[in-house]
């Protein structure tokens, strides 16, 4: 693997999605010291963030029939409902304070639209409409992304698979990732990535 064509993305490594986060996934915190270690020899590091107007529409609390984690159609398909998280400038929204952050050459928000949710690093939920994050790696000549963070079963699956739908080279490190697992989505994922070309490394 050529150093310069490599990049490491780390996806959502922030407070709601960690120890006594409004949407933690267990183990969240154990993963951090690794993933900075990784950061550390990679020529180039990307983070997304989670970024959600407070009245999103992937949010339980905008329908008042549905309970979190029911799904539910929405205009670009079916859409898990959560509980209210990484709310734009709240303190649940930001990286958790042992994640080094300094050395990220790019961070993109997503989920900010409120009509549409956004797992991937790539794309919005419709498949469609895109981040940049394509364009600034096209640009900075990286074929390889190795991908880690939370969690494993949605944000780091779909960015993978996006990822590799669009001709990258995908390592997903599962040490240095967390899922969430509800009703077997964490083998689904898993699944899905090894189907779509994406190196699983345990």
């Amino acid at each position: 693997m050529s150093h310069t064509s490599h990049a490491l993305l780390i996806i959502d490594i922030q407070n709601d999605f960690c120890q006594g986060g409004s949407l933690a996934v267990q183990g969240a915190d154990e993963i951090i010291q690794g993933i900075n270690q990784l950061a550390h020899e990679s020529n180039c590091v990307v983070l997304t963030q989670d970024w959600h107007p407070s009245d999103h529409s992937s949010f339980a609390s905008q329908h008042a029939s549905h309970d979190p984690f029911h799904i539910i159609d929405m205009p670009y398909g079916s859409q898990t409902l959560w509980p209210d998280h990484c709310v734009m400038g709240t303190e649940g929204a930001a990286f958790h304070e042992d994640l080094i952050i300094d050395h990220a050459d790019l961070i993109i928000r997503k989920g900010f639209r409120r009509h549409i949710d956004s797992y991937s690093a790539f794309f919005e939920n419709d498949q469609t409409t895109p981040t940049g994050l394509e364009g600034y790696l096209r640009n900075r000549s990286i074929q390889q992304l190795t991908v880690v963070g939370l969690a494993t079963d949605f944000c780091v699956r779909f960015s993978a698979q996006d990822a590799a739908r669009l001709g990258f080279d995908v390592t997903v490190e599962l040490n240095l990732c967390r899922g969430i697992d509800m009703n077997h989505s964490l083998d689904e994922a898993i699944t899905f990535m090894q189907r779509d070309g994406i190196q699983i490394k345990p």
